[in-house]
């Protein structure tokens, strides 16, 4: 049987292959309502499938977008690629998806496998963007957005949560409960001190601390991003013999894994010890006890920075967007600060 082509549908609508065209990428011409229905039903008669390939050597794009994240099993991480595709399913996008597990090497290699593949744009969740991926984006002129960090080797437009306000927010409401001091999980000595997200936790908490007048000193502990090793972090932190009062954890995971430490130190939380976290994840509702943390608008924030990537004139000299696109964040109260 031979193959369906668009000069096939445009015989049978009456038209041109242009306008079929048109019909078939949405754009870049409108098309009358009537000729556009003319055009689908010969679509759907003939049984015509277009060729994303020759489509994409045409166009030198791919209906696809990547996406390059930390570590996709991490629920943050996982709950924001979800958010991902929605918003580039919206778009008639599909989105790849290359997990760096924190490795400067495997982001380049992400990089360069995506941009070779001329996606249609690339959004990068970066803890800690190096000079040779800066150097590969540079030399693909590609069209990038940086979401959730925003690292300095990079200028890109940037897709961001107000993080610094927002820990200041989970401090500040732990102090209200009179609490002596409230201890902060930061991140680990690998961490970057600019441009990483949980910098900016760490840089709340001290501001948050400072404006009550209470020292910070000792009272950082260093701890992966992950459950499970801030759940070993945690046992050693709450053995010792001056537990803190109150934690701040830079990430949900963290507290999460600290609440499970809790438990099995037979420590009564929020009685002997309230915790707060940052990011919402959803099963920060389900921990127990729940908990206390800071939230953002994952979904509108990827949806932001599909918007942009997939702008055309995102990378034109004169014609860019604004640079940074933060989006406020917002206490959400649970019973593992003491609260309920």
């Amino acid at each position: 049987m031979a193959k369906v082509t668009r000069d096939d549908v445009a015989r049978l609508a009456g038209t041109s292959t242009a306008v079929v065209s048109y019909v078939i990428n949405n754009g870049p011409r409108p098309v009358a309502p009537a000729t556009r229905e003319r055009v689908l039903a010969a679509i759907k008669e003939l049984g015509y499938r277009p060729d994303r390939v020759a489509q994409a050597m045409a166009s030198r794009r791919t209906d696809l977008i990547g996406l390059i994240v930390p570590d996709a099993r991490q629920s943050f991480f996982a709950e924001m690629a979800h958010a991902v595709e929605q918003a580039a399913s919206e778009r008639g996008k599909m989105v790849l998806v290359g997990n760096t597990d924190y490795v400067g090497e495997r982001e380049v290699h992400y990089l360069r496998a995506f941009l070779g593949m001329r996606v249609s744009g690339l959004i990068l969740v970066s803890n800690a963007l190096n000079d040779l991926a800066a150097a590969e984006i540079d030399a693909w002129d590609a069209r990038v957005v940086l979401l959730h960090a925003r690292p300095e080797a990079i200028d890109d437009v940037a897709v961001v949560t107000d993080d610094l306000g927002g820990a200041q927010l989970a401090v500040r409401h732990l102090l209200e409960h009179g609490y002596e001091y409230v201890a902060c999980m930061g991140g680990t000595a690998e961490t970057p001190a600019v441009g990483d997200p949980v910098s900016d936790h760490v840089e709340g908490w001290r501001r948050a601390m400072d404006e009550a007048g209470i020292s910070t000193e000792g009272r950082l502990f260093e701890a992966p991003f992950n459950r499970y090793d801030a759940y070993r972090i945690a046992l050693n932190i709450l053995s010792g013999p001056n537990r803190p009062p109150a934690i701040f954890c830079s990430t949900d995971d963290q507290a999460i894994g600290l609440l499970r430490a809790a438990r099995e130190l037979r420590i009564d939380v929020p009685g002997e010890l309230a915790v707060a976290g940052f990011d919402d994840i959803k099963e920060a509702a389900l921990a127990d006890p729940p908990l206390t943390t800071i939230a953002s608008d994952r979904s509108a924030m990827a949806r932001a920075a599909v918007d942009l990537v997939l702008d055309d004139g995102l990378r034109v000299a004169g014609s860019r967007r604004e640079r940074l696109k933060v989006f406020p964040s917002r206490l959400v109260v649970r019973r593992s600060c003491g609260c309920e």
